[in-house]
């Protein structure tokens, strides 16, 4: 049973892009958000979202469970996975 994946991205960023790729590469069922294609409160709530996994509030934000993966890091974004 694959833990539930949800990545907070912007949709112009490469990084991001390569991670969503990977993931579908690797047969990884995900849900994602492109931050900067939300408004208003909307976004404000997105944002205070991924402040709490990640302070920095960088891009992209994995969530894997209960564990967080900040950027394109192909190896912990496995571990977290079990792959």
């Amino acid at each position: 049973m694959q833990e539930p994946v949800m990545i907070y991205t912007l949709s112009t960023c490469g990084h991001c892009k390569a991670t969503k790729k990977f993931l579908t590469d690797c047969a990884v069922k995900y849900e994602f958000t492109d931050v900067d294609l939300l408004d208003g409160e909307e976004r404000k709530a997105i944002l205070e979202d991924v402040k709490k996994w990640n302070p920095r509030c960088s891009f992209p934000t994995i969530i894997i469970g209960d564990k967080v993966v900040v950027g394109h890091r192909e190896d912990e974004i496995r571990e977290a996975l079990g792959l």
